[in-house]
């Protein structure tokens, strides 16, 4: 194997997390403002319950007002949806996350188009959605996995992208069209892949830098991998690990991590990578957010 550098997320989240702790300080001493982040968990799904326990920590290691709303699973969609409203108006609560999945009673794309955009801090609502996607990135909340996975590209890299050919294979809402547009905006060349791009290992081979976001084990092998690539896997999946004894697993991502690390300038490990990230993203844009509704200028940015 070679020397790939592994990109450690979860020291640079450490990082992200400590400024945030830091300038949230300064802003509850300068104008008696706290930042509020309430997050909303409907069903008792097992993942769920763990994003969510982790969000509420952070929130409060930050200096956070932080509140957990847990739902039962059966909840009638609107008692979910009078909750939001309720928060919407709530003037400590300046982010506002509803976790998914919600049960299939509920319709999400209602539930997160009622969330208002200034305290949308997952960046899901169609206002936050239509700012990045046409360049104002300034005025959005941006998706924190894209968010997170950008500061990692740019601590690995440096601040300037430009030129650079990237590939991002995965489409989602959440994930793969944000982070498109994300680098477009660093002056990548970009290119949006998915399973049924044709010759798929190919387009991934001419890239520099590569997002794997498709949700699929070990999709993408170590020969598709350019040499001195940097490689970004979002993906997070628990596969059989037969060798750790019976019934047990392993969390593995969208890369097959020892193959393309044998060819990558620098990877991210699965976990320790790009997780961390998310929810110290999730920290900067509860600030942003917690700003913005109290008409104070933004800080400095953090990517």
């Amino acid at each position: 194997m070679s020397q790939a550098q592994i990109i450690d997320g979860k020291a640079i989240a450490g990082s992200v997390r400590q400024e945030i702790t830091d300038r949230a300080a300064r802003l509850l001493e300068t104008s008696g403002t706290r930042p509020g982040l309430a997050v909303v968990l409907v069903g008792a799904d097992p993942a769920s319950e763990v994003y969510v326990r982790n969000k509420d920590r952070a929130a409060e290691a930050c200096g956070f007002h932080s509140l957990k709303h847990t739902l039962p699973a059966d909840t009638d969609e609107a008692d979910v949806l009078a909750l939001v409203e309720t928060l919407n108006n709530d003037p400590d609560i300046h982010g506002i996350l509803v976790q998914l999945p919600l049960p299939a009673h509920i319709d999400e794309s209602k539930v997160l188009r009622l969330i208002r955009p200034e305290k949308d801090v997952d960046g899901f609502h169609p206002v936050n959605v239509g700012l990045l996607t046409s360049g104002d990135r300034k005025n959005a909340l941006v998706p924190c996995t894209p968010a997170g996975s950008l500061v990692l590209l740019k601590r690995t890299l440096g601040d300037t992208l430009s030129g650079l050919n990237a590939v991002v294979v995965g489409r989602s809402n959440i994930v793969g069209k944000p982070m498109a547009s994300l680098l477009l905006l660093e002056s990548c060349t970009v290119t949006i892949a998915h399973s049924r791009t044709r010759d798929l290992p190919a387009v991934v081979r001419a890239a520099d830098i590569v997002v794997a976001a498709v949700g699929r084990p070990e999709m993408v092998r170590g020969d598709w991998i350019k040499p001195g690539a940097t490689v970004i896997d979002v993906g997070i999946n628990r596969i059989p690990a037969p060798e750790l004894g019976d019934g047990k697993t392993r969390l593995v991502g969208d890369v097959a991590f020892k193959e393309a690390a044998a060819h990558a300038g620098a990877i991210t490990p699965v976990p320790g990578g790009v997780g961390p990230m998310t929810i110290a993203m999730l920290m900067v844009n509860t600030l942003t957010a917690a700003r913005r509704l109290n008409n104070l200028p933004d800080e400095e940015a953090l990517f």
